[in-house]
């Protein structure tokens, strides 16, 4: 790599573009949510709770039905887990999440695309339609 006045430019404009993103009332919304998740009694118990009863799921889970008590520890599990998940706080957290890491992958995708449309920008989101991800299986055995 050639380290030129260009590259330092670059650099300066990654650096700007950062801290527009944490200025960003995405970022805020993000950070306040996680932050009132940490500070909530009610979410900490529920979460508690889910990793109990999971901890628990996961030591019979290899046993499959032959567990005693699988069906019923499976479906306890399930309801921690929709009490967690249903829960306003994180419902919101989770939402702003979304919000922000759909904008990351935007930007990942509109950068990429700059350089070449060829490039495969891994969103990590299924639902993220609009960049090119993986190969699709047809390159592999091909010679």
């Amino acid at each position: 790599m050639i380290v030129d006045d260009k590259l330092f430019k670059l650099e300066d404009e990654v650096l700007a573009l950062k801290e527009c993103l944490l200025d960003s009332s995405l970022v805020d919304d993000y950070v306040r949510h996680h932050e009132e998740i940490k500070a909530s009694t009610d979410v900490e118990q529920l979460i508690q709770e889910f990793q109990e009863v999971k901890h628990r799921f996961e030591s019979i889970e290899s046993y499959g039905n032959y567990a005693p008590g699988f069906k019923e520890t499976r479906r306890e599990l399930r309801k921690k887990k929709r009490a967690l998940d249903t829960h306003e706080l994180v419902m919101t957290y989770k939402q702003s999440e979304t919000a922000l890491q759909n904008v990351l992958d935007y930007l990942a995708l509109d950068l990429s695309k700059c350089v070449s449309e060829k490039i495969k920008v891994d969103a990590g989101n299924p639902f993220f339609e609009f960049a090119s991800r993986g190969c699709g299986g047809s390159c592999h055995g091909k010679k």
